[in-house]
């Protein structure tokens, strides 16, 4: 066995036995933050509000649309805006995301990694918070759905990410027990939902942590890229 057990979570030393690898989506497999922040800052201007820093913005990224336009209209990551305003700007930036949509980009190595691993015999899942009305199309978009065997959205289920649910369907969807199930993120909200399912996570550092370095996170192994990924596994 290469897994280490505490009372509260398990721990992994690499290589890690792995059968399935799930992946998150923003910030790990593509850039999405450029639209996400000019659509946040389209809205903002077609309401007569001031725009926001893409940076600031970027730092919103991880919770969903929902959560992105209420910080970008509140400028806080707490705050919570009127419900009337909220529910008036949510369509506005969906309108504007929507016409973006397809302009993100891959990161380095993302599709690299994806045929290697495909090569390599894994199973492969995307795991993400964004709701399934843009992940559909964008994966498809940028050729990208091919690889994944299951699509796991942020309303696809009752419970999304920090939430341990899309990991153990997941793990139920491929047939393996959870601790053979690999996440690959960007996030807290990665982290905490692999130690709350109990499955060994990495995460890449270039990703949308709220503008926080991924090293500080409860993870396995932080991986420059996808393809750093394959060394630090094995198949049964």
């Amino acid at each position: 066995m290469n897994i280490l057990s505490s009372p509260t979570t398990k721990r992994y030393v690499t290589p890690i036995t792995v059968q399935a690898i799930v992946i998150d989506l923003d910030g790990t497999l593509l850039h999405t933050a450029p639209e996400l922040a000019e659509a946040a800052n389209r809205m903002l201007r077609e309401m007569d509000y001031a725009p926001v820093s893409q940076d600031l913005l970027a730092s919103y990224i991880g919770n969903g649309i929902s959560w992105l336009v209420k910080r970008a209209l509140t400028g806080d990551m707490h705050a919570t805006p009127d419900a009337a305003l909220f529910e008036h700007a949510l369509p506005i930036f969906e309108k504007h995301y929507t016409a973006l949509l397809l302009q993100s980009k891959p990161f380095d190595g993302v599709i690299e990694g994806l045929d290697a691993m495909k090569a390599a015999g894994f199973r492969l899942g995307c795991v993400t918070n964004k709701l399934a009305h843009y992940t559909e199309p964008l994966l498809k978009g940028v050729g990208m759905a091919k690889y994944f065997e299951i699509i796991l959205s942020g309303d696809t289920l009752p419970e999304k990410k920090p939430h341990p649910l899309p990991l153990l369907h997941a793990a139920k969807f491929f047939g393996v027990p959870v601790e053979r199930l690999l996440l690959i993120g960007d996030s807290l909200n990665d982290t905490l939902a692999a130690r709350a399912a109990g499955c060994p996570v990495f995460c890449v550092p270039y990703g949308y942590n709220h503008g926080e370095p991924v090293e500080t996170l409860d993870l396995d192994a932080v991986i420059d890229n996808l393809p750093a990924a394959l060394p630090l596994i094995k198949r049964i």
